[in-house]
């Protein structure tokens, strides 16, 4: 089913292509991606069967991710975070997922998963208040997940909340328009989301660290391995998924423009060894990047579909491939922009959009390397991280 939707993404290919600047101009998916989103079906492989969704292999969700966000990095970046998430939902009380899918089964959900809110304890729930940044292509969604932290009944946050995943309908959360202002994802609308004084329903709640140790796919019942893959793996895949495709995308426009180019000097770019090299390194470069990244999606899978777990150390080795994947490939990228001389960043040159798009993406607190690397280097070393900032995300 996953090469199917890479075939249906390869046969809407002008249709997201051409979308590209009319997402940025509107600073969000306009109503043509997202139609070509939801008939491609990538925001349903992840979503159970049971719910019209596919199940897919993460890594086959992985390569449809690839696939759009080397037409467009805003949608293939929309595609990538808004379709994690049935993943979760798969996770989530079953009446909740009835709530969402049973009206109608193409019902997007958005994020931030950040714990910026804060949950305050109540009967049968919690009443939750806070502001979130990078809602991405929360305008088509209908639900969200919000990251919050317990406090305790006076209202007050412990020195070590847990943090929660909270899920809410449209009707309790505002979107602050005018709130997306940046230099690159501009069609995404990851606009702040402000929630006050929301009553949450503790049906509606996952604690992060069930997610962390696999406690919830376990109490789910999921046989499917997909759901047993670890959230530091699935979260991060269509987000990196969304880099490595905008990479791609900049390598096949550098590719166009510089086929048929002459240099100011009067040298033809395919007479020019250096900058042939250039091209060479970075192609080689950028597809080490996406097999790196589905690798690690395939032994994560392999791993938990044999019944093996998960261990901290292969987790922060996982979060290593991913995290590396991104940086290799926007290095790549750089490498190429900078051979491309000033007309590739006149604004109706799309390398230029592909270029921001590249580190915007990396920008993401996912592809922060500085933890992850650490963390991976004592545990090859067997060594166990403490507790605190060196696990966090693993």
């Amino acid at each position: 089913m996953g090469n199917q939707v890479v075939e249906a993404v390869s046969a809407a290919a002008d249709r997201i292509r051409e979308q590209a600047p009319r997402n940025e101009a509107a600073g969000k998916l306009t109503g043509e991606a997202t139609a070509a989103l939801r008939e491609c079906g990538v925001i349903r492989m992840l979503q159970p069967r049971e719910h019209g969704g596919m199940e897919a292999h993460p890594r086959e969700f992985a390569e449809a991710v690839l696939a759009i966000a080397a037409l467009d990095g805003s949608t293939g970046w929309v595609a990538g975070i808004v379709g994690v998430h049935p993943w979760e939902m798969a996770l989530a009380d079953p009446a909740l997922q009835q709530a969402i899918w049973g009206p109608d089964q193409d019902t997007w959900i958005a994020s931030p998963y950040a714990p910026m809110g804060v949950a305050r304890p109540v009967d049968g729930g919690y009443v939750f208040n806070g502001r979130w940044q990078f809602s991405s292509g929360t305008d088509h969604c209908d639900w969200i997940f919000l990251g919050g932290r317990v406090a305790e009944p006076d209202g007050t946050l412990p020195e070590a909340p847990e943090h929660l995943h909270l899920v809410l309908p449209r009707a309790d959360y505002e979107i602050v328009e005018d709130s997306w202002d940046v230099v690159g994802l501009r069609g995404t609308g990851s606009k702040d989301i402000v929630v006050a004084d929301a009553f949450v329903p503790a049906q509606r709640v996952i604690p992060f660290r069930k997610l962390v140790d696999g406690t919830a796919a376990r109490e789910a019942g999921l046989a499917n391995p997909t759901y047993h893959v670890p959230f530091s793996c699935a979260f991060p895949l269509g987000i990196t998924a969304a880099v490595v495709g905008i990479a791609e995308g900049a390598l096949e426009h550098h590719l166009a423009y510089q086929r048929g180019r002459t240099q100011i000097t009067g040298t033809r770019i395919k007479d020019d060894p250096y900058a042939l090299t250039a091209i060479g390194e970075a192609a080689a470069e950028i597809s080490a990047s996406r097999t790196a990244l589905l690798d690690n999606a395939s032994r994560m899978y392999d791993l938990v579909a044999a019944g093996h777990e998960v261990t901290f150390e292969r987790r922060a080795i996982g979060r290593r491939e991913q995290v590396q994947a991104a940086w290799r490939a926007v290095r790549a990228v750089d490498e190429i922009v900078a051979r491309s001389g000033g007309n590739a960043m006149r604004s109706d040159n799309p390398m230029q959009r592909f270029w921001r798009d590249a580190h915007m993406g990396l920008a993401h607190a996912i592809h922060a390397p500085g933890a992850v690397l650490h963390a991976s280097a004592l545990g090859q070393l067997g060594l166990q991280p403490p507790p605190g900032p060196l696990r966090n995300m693993i």
